[in-house]
């Protein structure tokens, strides 16, 4: 930290925000390894007025993050490769012009077009109505302007670079999260990292969910793709999926009038607590792939959304610490968790970004190792039966 170059570009305490602003390696004198650049652009125009970017590139590698939509990743790119989708929503909408509860609660939909989102991290299940508290889809992180962006860069080599956001979450007499969000760059490197600490400021003990909602289309998703990964169990999240459910781990091409199937999923770890999983194409040249710690987010969601390429043909590879039940579900089944006064939760994943069969192979690797010795169980019926569709 001592050793870090460090630029506030927002601090609400402070009553500070730079619209546009730029840094390159070069002006920083930095002329070992990758050079690098990182951009802040202010959108202007129709519902993504006033929504920020900020753009890190460095060698084969470009990650763009939405510091007003709780920090979430809108793409990344390798090698002039996006890794992302083609979603209907093609702004990228301020929050101020969502209203999550309209569409009985699906109003997030209105601005779905992340490569990750984060949903949480009060709930971040389907919308439902229990007693006097109204839960929306997926929660209201996504949907919360960072309160502080820093980027931070490392004067020694490898000159890493952070990009970091306080995202909060607070309600009187309700909830009172904080969260530090790092996403980290290795200049030169082919991926990228998250760290995010969950902190409860409140006097009182609160219940959280976190799914890290990460969705890939075009060119890694396409008709014979699949996905791999230490995989112990498999269920149909509502009978919607059942259909499928012989050929869970591949991929059609697109579909009119598939709608969505979604699978709750178990994930093997390796020694060190961690595990990945990777969607790749037909021919095993592209792909992506996300690990994670399986102690921080034991529940794993395989959602697909094979529809037409218009309509928005996606996966999404979800680790999370519960599915995407309403909150009262989770409770039930016992997998909601608990934060103290003052007590933090960590969460820690890494993206790779896959351009030729090496490192596919490569990837594909790793994950047999995990696999040693694991076998999958592929449940026939829904964990919870009579739940509304994914």
């Amino acid at each position: 930290m001592q050793d870090d170059i460090i630029f506030t570009l927002t601090d609400t305490a402070g009553g500070l925000e730079l619209a546009d602003w730029a840094i390159t390696s070069g002006e920083l004198g930095i002329n070992s390894g990758a050079p690098f650049e990182i951009v802040k652009k202010t959108l202007h125009g129709g519902r993504q007025e006033g929504s920020t970017l900020v753009t890190i590139r460095s060698g084969r590698l470009a990650v763009t993050v939405i510091p007003t939509r709780g920090m979430g990743i809108l793409r990344a790119g390798l090698d002039g490769i996006n890794f992302g989708w083609a979603s209907p929503v093609d702004e990228v909408v301020h929050p101020s012009f969502i209203r999550l509860g309209e569409r009985n609660g699906l109003g997030w939909l209105e601005g779905f077009n992340e490569l990750m989102v984060r949903c949480g991290y009060e709930w971040t299940g389907h919308p439902i109505v229990d007693g006097d508290k109204v839960y929306t889809l997926h929660g209201r992180a996504g949907n919360t302007p960072a309160s502080k962006v820093e980027v931070r860069i490392s004067r020694e080599a490898p000159h890493l670079i952070t990009l970091c956001g306080l995202i909060k979450e607070k309600a009187f007499k309700n909830v009172e999260f904080e969260t530090w969000t790092e996403l980290t760059v290795v200049p030169g490197d082919t991926g990228f990292s998250l760290d995010d600490r969950l902190v409860n400021r409140a006097d009182y003990a609160h219940s959280y969910e976190v799914i890290y909602h990460t969705n890939i289309g075009r060119p890694v998703l396409e008709e014979g793709a699949r996905v791999i990964g230490p995989f112990t169990h498999i269920t149909p999240f509502n009978d919607a999926a059942k259909p499928d459910l012989a050929t869970w781990d591949r991929y059609r091409g697109p579909t009119r009038d598939f709608d969505e199937m979604l699978y709750a999923c178990e994930l093997a770890a390796g020694t060190d607590g961690r595990t990945e999983v990777a969607l790749v194409n037909s021919t095993s040249t592209l792909g992506f792939s996300v690990a994670y710690h399986v102690g921080e987010m034991p529940a794993f969601s395989l959602w697909k959304n094979t529809d037409t390429d218009k309509q928005g043909y996606v996966t999404g590879l979800e680790p999370g610490s519960n599915y995407p039940y309403p909150l009262p579900v989770e409770r039930a089944a016992g997998r909601l968790k608990t934060l103290e006064p003052g007590a933090e939760a960590r969460f820690r994943l890494r993206f790779a970004l896959l351009t030729d069969k090496d490192a596919v192979a490569a990837c594909a690797a790793r994950i047999d190792k995990l696999k040693a010795g694991v076998d999958v169980t592929v449940h026939k019926e829904p964990i919870l039966r009579g739940q509304t569709k994914a």
